[in-house]
Formats: C-alpha cells, structure tokens, sequence
C-alpha cells in the first residue's frame, strides 16, 4: 500500500546521503563519508523540529536534501504530498518557492555587491511574483516586517552589523511567501543578545504568518526554546526524536541523556557530577559497526556493537534508536 504523506507538510522517508572520499584505481571513488545514513521524520504544518547534534553529525546536510540544494544517495522528501526529489526541473522551481532557508553565516550568504533591495527583490524577480513597479513597496513591506527601515534599502551588506544581515537574509526568504523554512544554524555566529532578539523575531514571524520551521542548531537551549519537537542526531543517524518538553524531562538515549546534561546551570555545584562521553567522534568515513555510539556509550553491551537498533517507539510519539532505552538517566 502506497503511504500517505498528505497529512504532513513535510515527510522524509529513508534519506541517505554519501559523499565519495578521493579517487581510487581508474578514478574510482576510493571511499564514502556517510554524512546521512537513512534519515526519517515528519514535520506538520505550523511546527517547529529542532535538529541538534554535535558539528559534523549531518544535520546541515539534511537540511539541504530537503531542498534539493543536495541530491541525496537514496530516499524520498514528499512536500504536501509531492515527492520534491521525482520532479523536473520546472516543477522543482515552482514547489521550491514553498521552501525556503535562511544560511547561518550572514556574512557570507548575502551578495556584497549588491544593495538590500535587490537582495530581498531577487526571489520575486525570479519567481516572476511581482511586476517591476510593484517591488519597491512589497520589499519595503518586508524589511518592516523583520524590523528594518526604508533608510535600509539602499545600503550594502557591509554596512550593517550581523543581526542586521540576519534580518535581511529572513526578509528574503519571505518575500516568496514560504511554508517551509529551513534555519541553519541562523544565531550560532551572532552575539547573545542579538541571538535572543533574532530568536524572537523568528518566533513572532511563525505566529503571524503561519510558518513551518526546520531549526538546525547545536545548541540545546536555543533548541528548546524554539522547538515543538527535536530530534536528536549521531553520526548521520537520528537516534531519538519526540516532544521537546518530553526529551528534556525523559531522554532515553544515553547520548540524548549526556548532552542534556552538559547544558551550563547556574544552580549547578561546583563539584557536582556531570556524565560525560569519553574518546572522539568516530570518523563518518569508517562508522563503527551496530549502533554508532556504542564505541563511546556507557553502558554498551554486546549486542550494542553488532546490531544497529532500529528507530522504534517507546512511548506515545517517543522514537528512540537503542537496545537499553532508558537506562542511562
């Protein structure tokens, strides 16, 4: 029987991607870095999914095979029932105004040459949403709306500080009028109290407009508080995904448990016992066998190191990928 992906605005189902590693004999590749290896989740209109994990774990490339800025190994990406990965190129343009993503360096994914007018402008140029008379006050409407002014218009990416830049780049992927956006990393290189008033802003947008986030971070207290629901990621593999609210006060993975607890708090003794992971991330061109994070889990077993555990749900819309679920709290 054929799923039914209607009733989710985005749907990812099996999503793999491999990069090759070098060149072999006769310009083979000589290996693969295994960035995404069998990725699934949901995301329902109006929510936030917070994806977190450590650098290098696969999050951003995910990120980018949702919006075919990266054509995945393997697996399907349905948005509103279309699997975004089967259409031709056309289609593909149509669709991808609906999905939008909002980069985490600001400084580098704005043209410098170009002033935020036609920065913010390129989308609806391209997309041919708007006549030429029409775009000056349909940008102008866009930069009030993430908290800039007309007297903005025509500066250049240099002159602005990097909240600033962050406010032009989500400006920008609004003036298509998306459903979806993806946010990677979007505060991880500003300031704290400009992460916190762009966090807002972010927040703010959702409930006006109605938007749909994918939030892409390493920081779990950004994540909480932006997410609806996470999911945790390890070495290109999701190993536990449920309600923000639940994965804070129950985590069942020993690597969800062990990167709550690292979160910095105040009331914290000084001598007080945090779990820690012991040894280095293994490399995602050679991933252990089994389970991924068994080589640094505290309490591995056997099994542990030969079977690799299947996402399966352990509480109502509690998915966790381990042998000893709950054991390490």
């Amino acid at each position: 029987m054929k799923a039914d992906h209607s009733e989710h605005l985005l749907d990812v189902r099996g999503l793999k991607k491999y990069f090759p590693l070098g060149e072999g004999f006769f310009g083979r590749a000589a290996g693969k870095v295994y960035a995404v290896d069998d990725v699934s989740f949901s995301i329902d209109p109006g929510e936030t999914l917070g994806l977190v994990g450590e650098s290098g774990c696969g999050k951003t490339t995910v990120g980018r095979c949702i919006l075919a800025l990266e054509r995945p190994t393997a697996g399907e990406v349905y948005f509103k029932g279309l699997n975004v990965l089967g259409l031709r190129r056309n289609e593909l343009k149509r669709i991808r105004s609906k999905m939008q993503i909002v980069f985490q360096d600001p400084y580098a994914s704005l043209n410098p040459r170009w002033a935020v007018r036609d920065i913010v402008a390129e989308p609806l140029v391209v997309t041919g949403r708007a006549r030429r008379g029409e775009i000056r006050p349909i940008v102008l409407r866009l930069l009030n709306t993430v908290g800039l002014n007309e007297d903005h218009m025509n500066r250049f990416p240099h002159e602005f500080s990097g909240g600033q830049r962050q406010r032009i780049g989500i400006a920008r992927a609004l003036s298509v009028e998306p459903d979806l956006i993806v946010l990677d990393e979007p505060t991880s290189s500003l300031d704290v109290s400009v992460q916190a008033q762009i966090l807002n802003l972010l927040k703010k947008l959702q409930g006006e407009l109605h938007l749909t986030y994918l939030f892409i971070s390493h920081n779990l207290s950004v994540i909480k508080h932006m997410s609806t629901r996470i999911a945790v990621m390890y070495l290109g593999k999701i190993v536990e995904i449920t309600q923000a609210d639940e994965l804070f006060r129950k985590p069942l993975h020993p690597y969800t448990t062990i990167l709550l607890d690292s979160i910095p708090v105040p009331e914290r003794k000084a001598n007080a016992q945090r779990k820690r992971i012991t040894g280095t991330v293994p490399s995602a061109a050679h991933p252990p066998p089994g389970c991924r994070f068994h080589p640094r889990c505290p309490i591995a077993i056997e099994k542990c190191s030969k079977t690799d555990p299947e996402l399966v749900e352990i509480g109502p819309d509690h998915f966790v990928s381990c042998h000893l679920p709950g054991k390490y709290s």
